[in-house]
């Protein structure tokens, strides 16, 4: 399974200097829950945005153009490119690309699952998400985010299957 996880506001805005524009903990714990024992693939200022480097109980992949900048980095592997990042998942049953959308472009045309946290707000930011086509895709699950003291925001969490997909 190949499949893109991502937040987004009204306005598909994804980052604001290399961070999430806005504090949304329930889309966090999504992420972690979703991901947990996976692969998740990112490119370098996406996971240069981590405090905390490589996120545990994950297989965490990172692409390049520099991989001798992440040779102090525990627990990650770095490609080059996108057939060297591809052998490195090949044999993996769960793989998640977190982004930056240079990343989500490249494999567009392979994801099969698109797991989307929809905040109803908009936000300031320097970063959107790719134009994906979403007649190729159905969506198969809605829940709808809680709004509280720390979640300030209306949200949703969407996942999309790809049309035709065989299951």
């Amino acid at each position: 399974m190949l499949a893109f996880i991502w937040a987004e506001d009204q306005n598909h805005l994804i980052g604001q200097n290399g961070h999430l524009p806005w504090s949304l903990p329930a889309d966090l714990h999504y992420l972690k829950q979703t991901t947990l024992n996976s692969t998740i693939v990112m490119g370098a200022k996406t996971f240069q945005s981590f405090p905390n480097g490589a996120l545990p109980q994950r297989k965490n992949l990172v692409l390049s153009h520099e991989p001798q900048k992440f040779s102090n980095e525990k627990n990650i592997q770095v490609a080059n490119s996108k057939v060297q990042l591809q052998k490195l998942f090949a044999h993996d049953s769960r793989v998640f690309i977190f982004g930056g959308p240079a990343l989500f472009q490249m494999f567009l045309s392979e994801v099969q699952y698109l797991y989307v946290t929809q905040i109803t707000a908009q936000f300031v930011g320097d970063t959107w998400m790719i134009p994906i086509d979403y007649s190729q895709f159905e969506l198969i699950k809605r829940t709808q985010g809680t709004v509280d003291k720390v979640n300030l925001w209306p949200h949703e969490f969407l996942l999309y299957r790809r049309k035709n997909l065989e299951i």
